[in-house]
């Protein structure tokens, strides 16, 4: 049997700044990394190379003719893409709306976020904890990647998991031992 390792993808998925020391690019990282509670500056590079990508793939379908078949079918193909997610607003239909698509579009889609917009965590710090630990499913998955990016169409599934203590499952570990506590009396302690 081959070795894992090989079938990986290798490509790229953030890219590092130009410039590393630049106030004004570290301050706006800051903010957003605060904002929507990301772990580091990769996680926001990430979006912007995902951003930067469908950008240049814009603006290469817009030097096309407006009646060009590639140019129909591929921003066709990259604006319902777009629309799926929730990134782009359903009456923006033209390729000059990507263009204006920023990096908040697509942080404000992530199942951290939507997990923390529905009032299901405390903080956007405490919605990462529940995902991470497995108490979020979407539809009946359940999904513990924070950076997951939720369809417009299974927005309304984001629900606790069955078996997690929120959603209705056997409670948690510290709570089962203090109902075992207080029911046995104050005897001994025994791990």
């Amino acid at each position: 049997m081959p070795s894992t390792s090989c079938l990986r993808t290798h490509s790229k998925t953030a890219k590092t700044p130009r410039r590393p020391y630049e106030k004004e690019r570290l301050d706006n990282e800051l903010q957003l990394i605060g904002k929507y509670g990301l772990k580091n500056k990769r996680e926001v590079w990430r979006v912007q190379y995902t951003l930067s990508k469908i950008r240049s793939a814009a603006r290469a379908l817009l030097t096309l003719p407006e009646n060009d078949p590639k140019r129909l079918f591929e921003g066709a193909a990259l604006l319902r893409r777009l629309h799926r997610y929730g990134i782009l607003d359903e009456d923006r239909t033209q390729l000059d709306y990507v263009l204006g698509v920023t990096i908040e579009n697509f942080l404000e889609r992530r199942l951290q976020t939507q997990v923390f917009k529905q009032n299901m965590a405390k903080s956007i710090h405490h919605a990462r904890v529940l995902v991470r630990q497995g108490h979020i499913r979407v539809g009946k998955q359940i999904v513990n990647v924070p950076s997951f990016m939720v369809r417009t169409d299974s927005q309304k599934h984001i629900d606790f998991a069955l078996t997690s203590p929120f959603g209705g499952g056997k409670p948690g570990r510290v709570k089962r031992k203090k109902a075992k506590k207080s029911a046995g009396g104050e005897g001994g302690d025994d791990d």
